[in-house]
């Protein structure tokens, strides 16, 4: 008789939004003694609904990152690199320590380069802004795992070449949340793992014979999307991955009950 078997499970991020005044004073009660803005209420709430759902590979942090790291950066005066880039990391190694409170080894998503929106007047030069970008994210991921992070999630709108080139390592992972068949041929590529939600599921799958996929994300599944996976890889080479938008304690809930099969 079939049983039914668990998918390991994976966050990638998620967008807890900001908090209403008695919500943030609420959680501000709740962390006395901590060194808090927005953005630490975001990253915190980003991942502590993960930790009771049973996340199985928990990750703070998403697109709403991006103001910490514009903050830390000198050198960017009203969304333009008017003079040299540079990073303070500070504020990041304290976040890094707020997520390792919670689980060392934990990773931390961010938005990619691109998505920073800064426009460059200072390099005039492309190859130059782009290492002098790739340079800062390598800095601020150093200082996050030198305090005991994981790994991170960079989300993408779009694929830049030279970022997948500059900061595709073991320990940084590219999520595209909208990619076409030759955006996952570049991203298969670069890595062997791609996350993907149902609807780009079968085009992924259609790439299995050209590239070494070792490992699918699947973002929000079903049983017939999990089913469709399972005809193609091996069970310990999917994972059920989560991003979260709205009410994640019932999300991430309904993301563990939803990774199961009949093996």
């Amino acid at each position: 008789m079939a049983k039914r078997l668990k998918l390991a499970t994976r966050a990638l991020g998620a967008e807890p939004g900001r908090p209403d005044v008695p919500a943030l004073a609420a959680w501000i009660s709740g962390h006395r003694g901590t060194v808090a803005d927005i953005t630490t209420y975001q990253l915190d709430r980003s991942l502590s609904p993960q930790l009771p759902a049973g996340i199985l590979s928990l990750c703070a942090g998403g697109r709403f990152y991006r103001e910490r790291i514009l903050a830390g950066l000198a050198g960017v005066e009203d969304g333009r690199a008017t003079a040299e880039i540079s990073l303070d990391p500070q504020e990041i190694a304290r976040d890094a320590a707020l997520i390792v409170s919670h689980k060392k080894g934990a990773w931390c998503a961010l938005p990619a380069p691109h998505l920073l929106g800064i426009t460059d007047v200072f390099y005039d030069d492309e190859e130059e802004w782009n290492d002098a970008l790739a340079a800062v994210y390598r800095h601020l991921m150093r200082s996050m795992r030198d305090a005991g992070i994981g790994g991170h999630v960079l989300i993408c709108d779009t694929l830049q070449e030279p970022e997948l080139a500059s900061l595709v390592r073991q320990n940084v992972f590219f999520y595209q949340t909208e990619p076409d068949r030759e955006d996952l041929a570049c991203l298969l590529e670069r890595q062997p793992q791609v996350a993907v939600s149902r609807d780009h599921l079968d085009t992924l799958l259609d790439l299995t014979g050209e590239y070494d996929v070792r490992k699918v994300i699947i973002v929000d599944p079903d049983a017939p999307s999990i089913t469709r996976t399972l005809s193609c890889l091996d069970p310990d080479q999917v994972v059920a991955g989560g991003y979260c938008k709205n009410s994640c304690e019932d999300y991430w809930i309904h993301l563990v009950s939803s990774a199961t099969y009949l093996g």
